[in-house]
């Protein structure tokens, strides 16, 4: 606090730049064009993950560059800095995968690092990719200055054959193609069109999920996640987002005011309803323990057999961001939230109002179907189950948008690794009613708990997804559809019990009594377990950084955070 006390906007940024002791310090930074009244000025860090490997970061520096203009006008020195982001949908199917969650981790360390290390009063986080998000969030959680983020936007869909078309359709084309369902110049006729320009990927994928979710827990303004990454308001967002973050900064607000465990059922509630990613599990955790505030992955479930299920988007439905933007973005989705009784409505947001008045604020277009009304939901219940068993005694998550199955009972297929699962995917050696047992792929057995996305895709392009399984202890992409089960823990390398499970084994995965078990006695399991050595890989390098990240590596059930 200042001596008038009101919140001193140079809390942290006084220690760096005031005084006769700090002289050099100023020096540098004249030298690089900030001058004295510059550096009187609180000093806010600009973290974006501009990259040039992927177009869902590939705005960052554009947006940030008019976040600071928002910041200067506001009274604001702004200091910009750069973080790393994986494509998961890239790296996809390949070792690369494996750096994907790693990422997340090194996103939040090296924000935290920055902005500690040069005091930042304040900061804005930019991001994109499925892992900048979370990352960028668990960044602010720890740093627990005024702060809020910023999403950098979907991409618009491409059109291909007279229809609009996402990233998802291409990794089900493969599939298809393996299957002779499509031609080698039809699938080539796709790839050209389907990803046509900035943004992040299309559907209710990862991305979009953790950047409703976030909008929704308060931590990024409302109305903007949804603003697509090149529609021309989303240049404007970022400058009011620039003036924003000087408005939390004089009122003193800390992200500890606003990730309460209220808004973090919030967030559950908006992927439960949304038909989100099961990723949501994983970093909502994760940001919960680095912000303190104690939560169970089995309250996931509580809270989603509670929310209906009522946006109808890719990967279970028909529509993708930029439909849900037109048809009034996350306030609507927060107005079907009160309307069902499962939003706490006084949560605190980075507006200085709560997320129920924001809910208020709703705008409805005329005619829109992308959100059910509260009387025709897609499902009663929400997008995902917690399940567990002799298989998960910790827990997984199962997705249940975009199907009708909750029960499927059928013999084991196991394979060590996603390669191999693939091989026999695009063989043909996978028969209707099999489970497909993808384990090795956990946090620390991965290394990295890869998405398994072009399997699931390539099942469903062959036709195969209405009736078979797959469980896993790695992950799933969000535009993964189908009866699939991930995050199984305990993992394999851990002593998890899908270590134990064999071809022909009768696996059994209940919804409705929360169940996933194996017909095998806990001797049996005991015993297998004990003989257990994880199978050869396709590719066994690993890099360093990988390596220490599975040394430090905890549960998926806990968020697969480090320690």
């Amino acid at each position: 606090m200042s001596p008038t006390g009101a919140f001193d906007v140079k809390h942290k940024s006084r220690a760096l730049t005031e005084g006769p002791e700090r002289a050099a310090a100023r020096a540098y930074l004249h030298g690089i064009g900030f001058s004295a009244e510059d550096l009187a000025k609180p000093i806010v860090g600009v973290a974006h993950s501009w990259i040039e490997t992927m177009p869902c970061n590939f705005n960052n520096r554009v947006l940030a560059a008019k976040v600071k203009q928002g910041i200067r006008a506001a009274g604001g020195t702004p200091m910009e800095l750069n973080t790393i982001a994986i494509s998961d949908g890239i790296t996809m199917g390949t070792a690369g995968m494996r750096a994907s969650l790693v990422s997340r981790e090194l996103i939040a360390d090296s924000i935290e690092l920055v902005a500690s290390a040069h005091l930042f009063d304040a900061v804005v986080a930019i991001s994109g990719c499925d892992k900048t998000i979370p990352g960028a969030v668990m960044a602010l959680a720890r740093l627990d200055v005024p702060a809020l983020m910023l999403y950098g936007g979907s991409i618009r869909p491409g059109r291909f054959k007279g229809r609009e078309v996402t990233i998802q359709q291409v990794f089900e084309a493969v599939g298809a193609h393996a299957a002779g369902k499509i031609t080698e110049e039809e699938l080539h006729e796709l790839e050209e069109v389907a990803s046509p320009g900035a943004g992040a990927c299309g559907g209710q994928f990862t991305a979009n999920t953790m950047a409703m979710a976030f909008e929704v827990l308060g931590i990024s303004p409302a109305g903007t996640a949804m603003v697509p990454a090149e529609d021309g308001r989303k240049l404007q967002v970022a400058v009011e987002v620039g003036e924003l973050v000087m408005d939390v900064l004089r009122r003193g607000q800390r992200p500890s005011d606003i990730i309460t465990k209220e808004a973090l059922e919030n967030a559950i509630a908006a992927i439960a309803m949304s038909g989100g990613s099961t990723n949501g599990v994983l970093h909502l955790l994760a940001v919960a323990k680095e912000i303190g505030v104690p939560l169970a992955i089995d309250e996931f479930d509580l809270i989603s057999e509670r929310t209906p299920l009522l946006c109808d988007l890719q990967p279970g439905g028909q529509y993708v961001a930029t439909d849900l933007y037109e048809a009034g973005g996350v306030p609507l989705v927060l107005k079907r939230m009160r309307d069902a009784g499962v939003l706490h409505s006084d949560s605190a947001t980075v507006t200085g109002r709560t997320i129920g008045e924001h809910a208020d604020e709703a705008q409805e277009t005329d005619g829109q179907r992308v959100v059910r009304p509260l009387e025709e939901p897609l499902k009663t219940t929400g997008g995902f189950a917690i399940l567990r068993g002799n298989i998960a005694p910790d827990g997984c998550v199962v997705k249940l948008a975009g199907h009708e199955r909750r029960a499927h009972t059928g013999p084991a297929r196991v394979f060590d690794g996603e390669e191999a699962a693939m091989a026999a995917v695009l063989a043909h050696e996978i028969n209707e009613g099999d489970v497909i047992v993808i384990r090795g792929e956990g946090p620390a057995g991965g290394p990295g708990m890869r998405e398994m996305l072009a399997v699931t895709a390539a099942l469903v392009g062959e036709g195969l997804g209405e009736t078979v399984a797959l469980i896993t202890d790695g992950r799933f992409s969000g535009a993964t559809h189908g009866f699939m089960v991930a995050h199984i823990a305990p993992e394999a390398v851990r002593g998890g019990p899908i270590g134990a499970l064999a071809d022909g084994d009768e696996v059994t995965i209940d919804v409705d009594t929360r169940a996933i078990d194996v017909s095998l006695t806990a001797t049996q399991i005991a015993e297998r377990l004990s003989a257990y050595t994880p199978g050869p890989r396709a590719d066994e390098h690993v890099d360093v950084a990988i390596q220490k990240y599975a040394k430090l590596v905890g549960s998926a059930a806990e968020g697969a955070v480090t320690s």
